[in-house]
């Protein structure tokens, strides 16, 4: 068990970190169910272009803000990979915001789980801020018209997951 106090000490400190600036009121409160959700523009990861949530108008939306040394996003990410896949039919957009790491970070996190939706990178946390962010994982579904239909912070299940989508998808 001595091996796992490392990856317990780098996931501890990254946290801190991500939760110092957002105590130190970096982060907006999280946007309310029935408001417009926070525009954003950021890199895709794996540097070929850009993604904004204007672009995704029209289509349900899913955010899920994530970071490669998360316990709970790892957990996560295989379900998450599933879900988009099936929900695609239904016109649903998955978008990763990987959150404070680099595009290295993002992509080894992206290819290890084969995630088939687009991953961006909020490098400086800005956008996670402005939709409250203060722990990862957070889970952001938005309506067709581009209102909040849920925000959920921490893990989720996949049974969980699935119960949002399907109400964004209808």
């Amino acid at each position: 068990m001595t091996f796992m106090r490392p990856l317990f000490l780098c996931v501890a400190l990254a946290a801190a970190a991500l939760l110092a600036d957002r105590a130190a009121g970096v982060a907006a409160a999280p946007p309310h169910r029935d408001a417009p959700a926070p525009a954003f523009t950021l890199p895709l990861a794996d540097g070929a272009g850009s993604l904004s949530l204007a672009s995704l108008k029209g289509h349900p939306v899913y955010l899920n803000y994530f970071a490669s040394w998360c316990p709970p996003c790892n957990a996560e990410a295989p379900s998450l990979s599933k879900l988009a896949v099936r929900y695609a039919k239904k016109g649903l957009v998955v978008v990763g915001i990987d959150e404070l790491e680099s595009a290295k970070q993002a992509l080894g996190f992206k290819n290890k789980y084969h995630l088939p939706y687009r991953v961006v990178l909020d490098a400086d946390g800005s956008v996670g801020a402005a939709y409250g962010v203060y722990a990862l994982p957070v889970h952001v579904f938005i309506r067709r018209d581009g209102k909040v239909a849920s925000y959920h912070p921490g893990e989720m299940d996949a049974a969980q997951i699935g119960a949002e989508l399907a109400k964004i998808t209808e």
